[in-house]
């Protein structure tokens, strides 16, 4: 037998040893029994602890925190907020903080492309969003890229218009605000229907 083989067979043996000195029912009752008091006083010790009603951590929120982050904006422009933007202060906004992203034009990227017509297989505001708030409530909570929600409401009105026009959708003179807004058609709103399937999964 080799020095090598030795060692391993030595090896096996006090492992086999020890496996089955632990499955000795003696041995593995005794072993449970300890976890077992351990868990019993952790138990009792977590029970019996009053807890205070606040561990003194932040504030109750105020009005005006929870109206900072209520945002949301519905298709029905339900949410859209006071203010008013147009074309022309909005393509200036858009030249310096979004055509780095986007292009000059809306088309050139590098990111996403936010121009074209029904003859473009990118999905674009123009041929693919449904509602006309969607964009509003997107640039506001999420734009530019490396300052999200550092815009104006004035200033996201612009862009909303600026985009709209540049897809032609709407007429570059349009002021855009919370009661003209909703009311535009986007051009693929048609295209998008409510799940009314019934026999399995169903979204409601």
């Amino acid at each position: 037998m080799s020095k090598y083989t030795y060692i391993v067979f030595v090896a096996s043996l006090c492992l086999g040893l020890v496996h089955w000195a632990c499955s000795r029912p003696g041995v593995q009752t005794a072993a449970h029994t300890a976890v077992n008091t351990e868990r019993a006083k952790d138990s009792v010790t977590m029970d019996s602890v009053h807890w205070p009603e606040s561990f003194s951590l932040g504030h109750v929120a105020t009005e005006a925190e929870i109206q900072a982050w209520d945002i949301d904006v519905r298709p029905d422009g339900k949410g859209l907020p006071a203010g008013s933007g147009n074309f022309v202060d909005g393509q200036q906004l858009y030249t310096a903080k979004c055509a780095v992203c986007h292009g000059k034009t809306g088309k050139e990227g590098p990111n996403n492309q936010l121009v074209g017509g029904t003859d473009v297989k990118e999905k674009t505001i123009g041929n693919y969003w449904p509602y006309s708030t969607t964009l509003f409530d997107y640039i506001r909570r999420a734009m530019p890229f490396n300052q999200p929600g550092s815009l104006s409401d004035k200033e996201v009105y612009s862009l909303t218009a600026f985009l709209l026009a540049a897809n032609r959708i709407i007429d570059s003179t349009t002021v855009i605000n919370a009661e003209t807004l909703p009311k535009i058609q986007m051009p693929a709103q048609k295209y998008f229907v409510p799940d009314d399937r019934k026999g399995g999964a169903e979204v409601r």
